[in-house]
């Protein structure tokens, strides 16, 4: 579930559509190991929670076999967080434990995370077809529409179930063949504590 985002100075907390929770947990076969940024009005209802900000879900273990991630869109400037490390982890979460992971994220391909974690990390993008997606206002519908389109994110080793599932909201593509490769422009990039070291990166 998603921890709050601060939407014209009010704290809120936005939440995933159900249906969406319903399609995460047909992917991972009917329920949620991990949330690691979840809020009290949680409806993911995962099997471990950890919840925000009362947990640092950045620093607690990821180490479970499905994992979802709705990560807070804006920056912490208390922790000095953002969505990045959030995707640094969901693919850390993969390559270094083999996790199923899904993260609903803004659609932002010009952006260094997702050059760096998603183009060359995950296996699978939906392209949600969404107009404004609603997210959930503190656990509620009625929330207004995201003002950018969103995606959602796929890493783990079994694509098929991914498209089979999400090809009923959006375009899914395979970019299975840009995992290792390097993305975008000979810019340096900062690496977080807790990934690997590439070649590539």
């Amino acid at each position: 579930m998603s921890a709050g985002r601060n939407v014209n100075t009010l704290s809120q907390s936005w939440g995933t559509p159900q249906k969406y929770v319903k399609a995460v947990k047909e992917v991972f076969g009917g329920s949620i190991a991990l949330d690691p940024c979840s809020n009290e009005f949680s409806i993911v209802h995962a099997k471990t929670e950890y919840v925000l900000p009362k947990h640092d879900g950045l620093r607690e273990s990821w180490n479970f076999p499905s994992i979802y991630v709705n990560p807070p869109y804006g920056i912490d400037k208390k922790k000095g967080t953002t969505i990045k490390n959030w995707l640094a982890r969901c693919a850390h979460a993969y390559e270094e434990y083999g996790s199923q992971v899904l993260a609903l994220i803004p659609v932002a391909p010009n952006t260094t995370h997702w050059k760096k974690y998603v183009f060359t990390k995950a296996r699978g993008i939906c392209f949600l077809y969404d107009t404004r997606l609603r997210f959930l206002e503190n656990g509620k519908d009625g929330g207004k529409g995201a003002p950018m389109a969103c995606a959602m994110i796929y890493w783990g080793n079994n694509f098929y179930r991914f498209y089979e599932v999400f090809i009923e909201y959006g375009a899914v593509v395979d970019i299975s063949n840009l995992i290792g490769e390097h993305v975008g422009t000979d810019r340096k990039f900062l690496h977080l504590i807790y990934e690997k070291k590439s070649a590539h990166l």
